[in-house]
């Protein structure tokens, strides 16, 4: 299988640390994530030019991968990328990260699945209903990390999958 150029969406802040241990497994193409000192440049140009910074880099990705945190549904840059995604028929899935550990070790509690609120077909279907949501079935840390390490290319194969016959 090839290596895929995928779109990380997460909640900065709270989740990065969670975020960077996804990143570094390495079987997608490594895209670099904003360095703090970048995002908070791009963030104090305004709304056009986040749209602009994510809009350059969702070009030429697959896949757009929403690693889901505390609060991460309902963000208006990831409903953003999101739409986004879907709409240049990019595949998208999402991956609860709550129980892996931050920085300082803590979990978080489980947030919402971000494609709950989003609708197709004028409204007649649920996003969450086509695009796949994974909630690793284990609380320990190095558990949902091997669980993710060992299924993220299979998800993304299949997320992308789905939007192609979609």
């Amino acid at each position: 299988m090839p290596k895929r150029q995928v779109f990380y969406s997460f909640h900065y802040v709270p989740d990065n640390w969670r975020v960077s241990q996804i990143r570094n497994i390495g079987q997608i193409e490594d895209n670099k994530p904003a360095s703090d000192n970048k995002w908070e440049e791009v963030k104090k140009k305004g709304n056009k030019e986040i749209q602009k910074w994510i809009d350059d880099n969702l070009k030429y990705r697959s896949c757009t991968v929403i690693l889901v945190g505390e609060n991460t549904a309902k963000r208006k840059w990831i409903d953003y990328e999101i739409k986004k995604s879907w709409d240049d028929g990019k595949g998208i899935v999402a991956i609860h990260i709550h129980n892996l550990k931050n920085s300082d070790g803590n979990q978080a509690n489980k947030g919402s699945n971000p494609f709950e609120h989003f609708t197709l077909n004028e409204g007649k279907e649920k996003l969450s209903s086509v695009a796949k949501c994974y909630n690793p079935p284990y609380s320990t840390s190095t558990n949902v990390y091997n669980y993710i390490k060992e299924n993220l290319e299979d998800w993304i194969e299949e997320a992308i999958k789905i939007r192609n016959e979609y």
